[in-house]
Formats: structure tokens, C-alpha cells, sequence
């Protein structure tokens, strides 16, 4: 990390009187995880800026009508297309582990916690 970049604080937390604002938990978890792996050094804050700008992008030109609800959908694009690209998660398991979850939320009753089968995921 260079010198400049360490003296450009990151974006703090959105919040609102009550706390952190996230419409869900996964949304969170990708906030959350994405941060992680900035400081951890897998990746630029300019790096992950242009992704997630690469992929707004590239969503808008689908037809996403950009009203701000599909935000953290775009910031989950960014984020998987990162580690995909830097060889954190080989692009396979990736779509394997997205699987695995998709058939474990359509298997799970309403109103019920998502629980990943350990197997499904190799």
C-alpha cells in the first residue's frame, strides 16, 4: 500500500441514528468482507472503486433502472469478479458455492435461518 493511499481514509460504515443501515444481512457481510480484503491487501481501494463502477456500468446498460436498490447486488458483482481475478476463490467453487446456497434457500421454509450443508460445498 502506498503512502498516499494509506493517508485517504476509507468510506465509513453507512449509519443512521439507530446503526449500520443495510436493508440485509448479506448486504453487511459483503460490506463487511470487502473491507476485510482491502486491508488484508488483496486488493486497491482504486482497484475495487473501478470494479464496482465497471459493474454499476455494465448493469445500468441491462436496463437496471440504478434506484439504489440493487446497490449491494452490484457491490456482491464487484466483490465475487475481485476475488475471482486476484485467485482467492477459484471461479468454479465460486459458482458451486452459489449453487449450493441458492438450493438451500429454496429448500428452507419461510421465515426459517439458511443452513449450508457442509457437503454441498465440497
Amino acid at each position: 500500500m502506498t503512502s498516499q493511499s494509506a493517508a485517504r481514509p476509507l468510506p465509513g460504515q453507512p449509519r443512521d441514528h439507530e446503526g449500520p443501515v443495510f436493508k440485509e444481512p448479506w448486504e453487511a457481510q459483503a460490506f463487511a468482507l470487502t473491507l476485510e480484503l482491502h486491508e488484508a491487501g488483496h486488493f486497491t481501494w482504486a482497484e475495487w472503486t473501478e470494479t464496482l463502477s465497471a459493474e454499476i456500468k455494465a448493469a445500468q446498460a441491462r436496463g437496471d433502472p440504478d434506484l439504489g436498490d440493487t446497490y449491494y447486488r452490484h457491490w456482491l458483482a464487484a466483490l465475487e469478479r475481485l476475488a475471482a481475478e486476484k485467485g482467492l476463490v477459484p471461479a468454479g467453487d465460486l459458482s458451486a458455492r452459489k449453487a449450493a446456497w441458492k438450493q438451500a434457500f429454496l429448500n428452507t421454509p419461510h421465515g426459517q435461518p439458511v443452513v449450508l450443508d457442509p457437503e454441498a460445498t465440497g
